[in-house]
């Protein structure tokens, strides 16, 4: 299963959309003031390819002189994770949260992290903007750039993956049906499916809920009840605003496929995301990644990927769509922080912004999906159409045995669905094993 962890496959035909042939642009003639100087970068191989690094450090050697010695691996962790602990550490380090060695959280949680906030106050090199003027409106204001909630960025936000809801447009324009923009619409949408045996929903995994109920306390509460709700604030569950988060989410269960539950797992999961393309099922959370899962996948006669932000809960109210990106950082413990910190603010160039697009690797650069075309520029600019981006996680916390919040909060669905749980044993999980995580905040 795609993930956060390879979005790569988000964007299958990006290297068909963007403008270039993916040569190195040609940069503005700048005095190469680090020759001489050698950059330690290390970078996770995702299915994006390594090649695109390259020709990123050599576009970084062309500018500025400095030599760098590029590594990257399909499990970085393991190539680099027992150098650094005997004191060798990379310059600048591209590795995203969310993985299962967890480094990033390791480094997160022991101060090992440069701050970087200054980063964003240069000048990129080659041109004559700021890093902070290129990058869309709250990437660098997350807990995932901003882990100690202490507004100081210590990652660069990457490549990134809007998440919503897919459907088939193909489906609506044959049957004439409006795509909801509240969710009284997708309610109504729900019982006229259904009076032709087709379910409103259905999802992957109880995984994916994950970007879905971070865009529904964004729509619920704005960004200050998002903060207090994942920085565990007491009393916060009890709120009127988290009441419509589980309402709906209940609500949905009673209008998702009954199938969905006992597929909603590593091996089976593709079984629910063909319900959208047999016409079986009207929506489900996901993000761009599931164009290049299901490429080869039988589909409906005239289907056609649709995608769109969660309905508001209101007429006219906000609505969002979740942004999964990868992080770029930089160890405490390096040896050239300041090369390091230029090379970061070289990632947000033209030239470096146009050399990953080719392989499929998008940042959230402002007017930058407006280079795209076809489906990707619909996913890439939802942004642009009235969505509000939500970002953030669950803060880090120290270990505490026997919670896994995800599987509490996430995981549950399945029960909803199945009715083996009720919304309120739901609520009692989510706030026991909030009470605990929150004496274990970092």
């Amino acid at each position: 299963m795609k993930r956060k962890l390879s979005m790569a496959l988000a964007v299958t035909m990006v290297a068909s959309m963007v403008s270039g042939t993916g040569a190195i642009s040609v940069l503005a003639e700048d005095a190469k003031t680090h020759e001489g100087e050698t950059l330690k970068v290390a970078a996770i191989e995702t299915a994006y390819g390594a090649d695109m690094w390259t020709q990123v450090c050599d576009a970084f050697t062309e500018l500025t002189g400095a030599a760098v010695e590029l590594t990257t691996d399909k499990n970085l962790e393991d190539v680099i994770g027992a150098s650094m602990k005997s004191g060798d550490y990379p310059d600048v380090v591209h590795l995203a949260t969310g993985r299962p060695a967890a480094l990033t959280e390791t480094l997160i949680k022991e101060d090992g992290l440069e701050n970087i906030t200054d980063v964003f106050d240069m000048t990129v090199p080659g041109e004559d903007v700021k890093v902070g003027d290129k990058i869309a409106g709250g990437f660098t204001e997350s807990s995932l750039t901003n882990p100690y909630g202490d507004g100081e960025n210590y990652l660069a936000p990457m490549f990134y993956s809007p998440c919503g809801l897919f459907y088939n447009a193909g489906l609506f324009a044959e049957k004439g049906w409006e795509v909801p923009t509240t969710w009284d619409e997708m309610w109504a949408l729900g019982d006229k499916a259904a009076e032709e045996g087709i379910a409103l929903f259905s999802y992957p995994t109880t995984g994916y809920f994950d970007a879905f109920f971070y865009s529904m306390l964004y729509e619920a509460g704005g960004s200050e009840f998002f903060d207090k709700a994942t920085n565990y604030e007491e009393g916060i569950w009890d709120t009127e605003e988290a009441k419509t988060v589980f309402d709906i989410i209940t609500k949905l269960a009673s209008y998702t496929e009954k199938s969905v539950p006992s597929n909603a797992n590593n091996d089976n999961y593709l079984k629910n995301q063909q319900l959208i393309l047999d016409n079986k099922a009207l929506f489900m959370p996901n993000g761009n990644w599931v164009i290049g899962e299901m490429a080869d996948a039988p589909r409906a006669d005239g289907f056609e990927w649709g995608f769109m932000a969660l309905p508001a809960i209101t007429d006219g109210g906000d609505r969002y769509s979740f942004a999964w990106f990868e992080q770029m950082w930089i160890p405490a413990a390096a040896e050239n922080i300041d090369l390091a910190k230029e090379f970061v603010a070289f990632m947000y160039s033209d030239t470096a912004a146009d050399i990953f697009a080719q392989s499929g690797a998008v940042q959230p650069l402002l007017g930058f999906a407006d280079t795209l075309e076809g489906d990707s520029k619909l996913y890439y600019s939802i942004y642009d159409d009235g969505a509000k981006v939500a970002l953030g996680a669950f803060a880090t916390t120290d270990a505490v045995e026997g919670v896994s919040f995800a599987d509490t909060v996430f995981g549950t669905v399945n029960s909803l669905v199945s009715g083996d749980k009720t919304e309120e044993e739901w609520i009692e999980a989510i706030k026991a094993d909030s009470d605990q995580l929150r004496a274990a905040l970092k």
